[in-house]
This record gives structure tokens, sequence and C-alpha cells, in this order.
């Protein structure tokens, strides 16, 4: 879909807790109906997880080869 928005980038993967988790908070205030946050991480987030599902916030996780997970998050209703 040509109008679909970018994706907000919240590059973790050299920030120490709880900057991550803080970032990525931040980047989904700012979210758009239809549009994701990417998260990229060194390790899967559990804690974020738990709080995405109990907020309204779907989530897929992408192994990179290199070892980052890229952690693709919207709204569920979306």
């Amino acid at each position: 879909m040509s109008d679909q928005l970018p994706p907000i980038v919240v590059d973790a993967r050299r920030l120490l807790p709880p900057e991550p988790m803080e970032r990525t908070l931040e980047a989904l205030d700012e979210l758009k109906p239809g549009q994701e946050v990417l998260l990229m991480i060194p390790r899967q987030p559990a804690p974020l997880f738990d709080m995405l599902r109990n907020n309204g916030y779907a989530y897929t996780v992408e192994s990179q080869p290199d070892g980052v997970f890229h952690i693709h998050i919207r709204h569920a209703a979306d």
C-alpha cells in the first residue's frame, strides 16, 4: 500500500535497560493507525511482550542473522 506510514524505528541495539523499554513506550505514544514501531534489540524483551499484550498491541518477532531481534509492534485492531 503506497499510502502506508513508515515505521517508527527504535534502535536499541546498544542501549542498556530500562532505556529500550522507555524509548519503545515513547514511540508507541506517537503511533498512528496503520503504523508500526520497529524495535531492533539484541534480546527478546519478555517484560515488554507482557505489557504489549495487556495494553492492546500486537507484535511479531523476526530473528536476524546477526542475532538482533526485530520486533514489529502495532495496535491490535490494525
